[in-house]
């Protein structure tokens, strides 16, 4: 799976990873609705984070289709907010 961190680039993230990574956005869609701004940062953060941890960089001239496009890492809780779908940000 290709993921792309806006304003950062894409990594390359093995499927195997998606049900850590969908805690972590299961917390934040939590703390969205309840309004729990800190929370949030502290979150998102992390989510950002351990996609950064876990992905293989791909190089900066790549141009692959991405399946999955995170917010910036300054993203604003509203504009977190507008990206999210049913499922939030991590698919499954």
């Amino acid at each position: 799976m290709i993921v792309r961190i806006m304003g950062e680039g894409q990594v390359r993230l093995a499927d195997g990873h998606l049900t850590e990574l969908n805690k972590l956005d299961d917390d934040l869609l939590a703390e969205m609705e309840n309004g729990d701004g800190p929370g949030f940062r502290r979150t998102f953060d992390a989510l950002l984070a351990k996609v950064r941890e876990l992905g293989e960089p791909l190089p900066d001239d790549s141009l692959e289709p991405s399946d999955l496009i995170l917010p910036s890492p300054e993203a604003t809780l509203e504009e977190v907010r507008e990206m999210l779908s049913d499922d939030g940000l991590i698919p499954g």
